[in-house]
């Protein structure tokens, strides 16, 4: 008598690979479990978490993340305060489509390690990915992703890590996002760092630009940049005072008469120069009489402003994943919009509640006139004529201004390894 066909035949054959520990856990785990093939092993585990209903992690590139809802710390007449991990707040205590935008500074994938716990740069992306497929789950089809990111450079060399570009590239090729702009941090104030490469070998220059990454579900999320207008330059208010008569510019460009209509103000450029120069305010006093930490990584109330009324309407919700000191709570308490953030250490969030007691705070408005910036090689008589070094700075100059004729150890090691 021939086999009876199966109603729901296993036609498919699927291809995996693992390590050879890997496959003797297996192994082991099937055997000890009284099954006698692996296929039989997974197919059970499936069942198993099918029936359970959602397993209690995400389940992210071979790795099980436990998810622990964070506790609610503090509320406002428009937010909240979460403390614990955000990944148990994006993938269970969030709505899915939910959030209108997501406006963070994760920890940077730096190579020396902080007090708030920044990741190693080289397995970043990696550390990101659950965060990632969370803040995909929440965001809303025409929400807004926004990630203030810093750059790193390699331990012991003076090139760059490109893991920031690597985090763009996982997030819009393998989680679907679309990049809808670019925009760039400059920090006027930020000192010559790093020092080894900018101000002993002078190989380098400044590196005083943070790279921020506008990311949404969609090529067209809701947005409106009448919303974030600059003063008009003076030279834009003569012409807009006298007039302006159309004409073909060098560059091929046809300028029509509707470039001399006063629309209320300047469309602003992707480069916000905002410095990050507060060290005395009420949230520093407020830690200092308390004897609180103050959050290392502040970025300025002018970041999430931006964003948030370009991004966002009054009552939408903004969620920041890696709170710190709650900047982006107390900007979108101020702007009426609600508002969730969540940090992993206690002591941040008691430094927090200075920025929301009393009434709703106002934004601190910074000076109206603009940063100057010189063009590079304007200094007076800056032709420095000294060969330049044929090892590309490889070798440390001493105190006097001779080479040591001997690399640092760490730069002779980091190069080794090339």
């Amino acid at each position: 008598m021939p086999r009876p066909k199966s109603k729901n035949p296993r036609s498919r054959v699927v291809n995996f690979r693992l390590t050879d520990c890997e496959y003797g856990e297996m192994e082991a785990a099937a055997s000890s479990a009284g099954f006698s093939s692996l296929s039989d092993y997974l197919r059970r585990l499936h069942m198993d978490a099918v029936q359970s209903g959602e397993p209690d992690g995400v389940k992210e590139q071979g790795y099980l993340y436990d998810l622990l809802e964070p506790k609610s710390y503090e509320e406002t007449e428009f937010g909240k305060i979460y403390l614990g991990d955000s990944l148990g707040l994006l993938h269970k205590t969030l709505d899915v489509e939910s959030v209108d935008l997501i406006l963070t500074s994760p920890p940077f994938g730096l190579v020396r390690k902080k007090a708030y716990g920044n990741e190693d740069a080289d397995q970043y992306v990696e550390w990101f990915k659950p965060f990632a497929e969370g803040m995909r789950r929440v965001l809303k089809k025409q929400g807004s992703l926004v990630i203030d990111i810093g750059s790193a450079w390699k331990s012991g060399i003076p090139t760059k890590s490109l893991y920031h570009f690597e985090l763009l590239m996982t997030l819009c090729r393998d989680y679907g996002f679309h990049l809808c702009q670019e925009h760039y941090w400059w920090n006027p104030a930020k000192l010559p760092t790093p020092a080894e490469w900018v101000n002993i070998r002078r190989i380098r220059v400044k590196d005083a630009i943070n790279c921020i990454w506008w990311l949404s579900r969609t090529p067209w999320p809701k947005a409106s940049n009448k919303r974030i207008l600059a003063p008009y330059s003076e030279s834009m208010r003569s012409l807009l005072k006298n007039g302006y008569t159309p004409k073909l510019r060098p560059s091929g460009h046809d300028i029509s008469a509707k470039f001399g209509r006063d629309n209320g103000g300047s469309v602003p450029p992707n480069l916000l120069a905002l410095a990050n120069t507060e060290s005395n305010g009420a949230y520093q006093e407020y830690c200092k009489a308390n004897e609180l930490p103050v959050h290392p990584a502040r970025f300025p109330a002018g970041i999430p402003e931006y964003f948030i009324r370009m991004l966002t309407d009054e009552g939408d919700l903004v969620v920041d994943p890696f709170g710190g000191s709650c900047v982006t709570g107390e900007v979108a308490e101020s702007l009426k919009r609600k508002w969730i953030c969540c940090e992993l250490v206690e002591d941040y969030l008691k430094g927090a509640r200075a920025r929301f007691v009393g009434l709703r705070p106002k934004l601190r408005k910074t000076e109206s006139s603009p940063y100057q910036i010189f063009p590079p090689c304007s200094l007076n008589g800056a032709s420095d004529t000294t060969p330049l070094p044929t090892d590309g700075g490889f070798s440390r100059p001493s105190k006097n201004g001779t080479k040591t004729g001997q690399p640092s150890p760490a730069l002779y090691v980091a190069s080794r390894r090339k």
